[in-house]
């Protein structure tokens, strides 16, 4: 479904070029999660927000299905995103201007493809149903959470994309979080790529991967 292949990207720095990413090789299947470990500064975020297309390989394929991302145009990109994959980040990113339903339903309008039923049943299963009308600066970084992954999930996105999507969270509200985030996975033709510094949280997943010198590496690997 997605696949990573001898993917490379360096940025310029004052001391020359830094290579972050030096052939790194990756795939994720349908309907399946992926957690993507590493030390801080190992490339992790920037690999997924070269799968999100919001930045460019400097050689290599990024692929999901028939799709090369790398080949893509900007306005393609742009497009790709609005309809094929939901994001979540650590900071939530909700639109303080809007409320929670209309926080919700925003990235499945973008796609067209807002579906009321399944938006109905996203705020049952998330615990949102009495906070519809309720502007994200009055909800707790729990609740923040919970609204950012039924955003990221109301256009039944082929790919799911979290960077640290618990980190800003204590455990016990985290472990809730990431529980109902698998439980709609299981709901939906969703796979799943996250970015997670915690061995704790990764063991969830299905598989576990270690970004390390800008190669992936298994979790036990030296």
């Amino acid at each position: 479904m997605l696949q990573v292949q001898g993917v490379h990207k360096s940025y310029v720095t004052a001391q020359g070029p830094l290579a972050v990413l030096a052939g790194v090789d990756l795939h994720l299947a349908e309907r399946s999660s992926l957690a993507l470990m590493g030390e801080s500064g190992s490339g992790k975020s920037t690999l997924l927000h070269l799968v999100a297309g919001l930045d460019r390989v400097d050689s290599g394929s990024i692929r999901m299905g028939q799709q090369r991302l790398d080949q893509m145009s900007e306005t393609q990109l742009a497009h790709w995103r609005r309809t094929e994959i939901g994001l979540v980040f650590q900071q939530f990113n909700l639109i303080g201007s809007l409320r929670v339903d209309d926080n919700l339903a925003f990235q499945a309008r973008l796609a067209g493809r807002f579906d009321p039923q399944w938006q109905a049943q996203l705020v049952e299963r998330l615990g949102l149903g009495d906070l519809l009308k309720r502007y994200p600066e009055q909800l707790s970084g729990g609740q923040q959470q919970r609204v950012a992954v039924g955003r990221a999930l109301a256009s039944r996105p082929g790919l799911l994309l979290a960077d640290e999507p618990t980190g800003n969270l204590d455990e016990a509200t985290s472990d809730d979080v990431l529980q109902l985030l698998l439980d709609l996975l299981r709901e939906t033709p969703t796979s799943l790529l996250m970015v997670t510094h915690s061995a704790r949280i990764a063991a969830r997943l299905d598989r576990q991967v270690v970004l390390q010198r800008g190669h992936v590496q298994a979790p036990d690997a030296s």
